[in-house]
């Protein structure tokens, strides 16, 4: 197990698809609405190193804590994801695989983070409120400061093109045409 903390630096181009990783530190949720609003207004936050969840949380904002905080579908931000790189951004954090154009993105300077789906309770148990930022954007969409303590992780992506979901959906397609012609 690889136990990192933010902000990251070089240290995750050492990384590889599948390595486990407890992660600690400073993280920012940003989904659709919120990396478009970056585009446009700039970072909240400082991006040198940051890591971004692809999370919609449940927050309880009379008691300042996080109920949930699973992870939402990456593949909806892979146009938006060489940005986010572009300006520093060491890692993304979401679920399901990202495309060709957000591993290229990726390529030499950062990583992809899979957090398991169904999840959600366990995430958020390890981490704590620090604040909001675009609070305009309504909970699910705002982008959200949390300090977490060693969250599970493992290396979707890596930053040598190296993907755990690429590599799934090649030996299915294998046992797939192996299965059709053994009809």
């Amino acid at each position: 197990m690889i136990r990192l903390t933010t902000p990251l630096g070089a240290e995750v181009l050492d990384l590889k698809a599948g390595d486990r990783v407890l992660l600690s530190g400073t993280i920012y949720t940003a989904r659709d609405e919120a990396h478009l609003k970056i585009r446009e207004e700039g970072f909240p936050f400082d991006p040198k190193g940051a890591v971004i969840y692809h999370c919609g949380p449940v927050v309880d904002t009379e008691k300042g804590v996080i109920v949930a905080a699973g992870p939402t579908t990456s593949a909806r931000m892979n146009s938006l994801t060489k940005p986010m790189i572009d300006a520093g951004v060491r890692a993304l954090i979401g679920k399901g695989g990202m495309s060709a154009e957000a591993r290229e993105a990726l390529s030499g300077r950062a990583v992809y983070f899979a957090f398991t789906g169904g999840c959600a309770a366990l995430a958020a148990s390890c981490m704590e409120l620090a604040a909001c930022h675009y609070p305009e954007l309504g909970m699910a969409e705002a982008v959200w400061e949390i300090r977490i303590k060693d969250m599970p992780l493992v290396v979707g992506i890596d930053a040598h093109g190296g993907d755990l979901f690429a590599d799934v959906a090649k030996g299915v397609a294998e046992r797939y045409q192996q299965l059709h012609w053994e009809k």
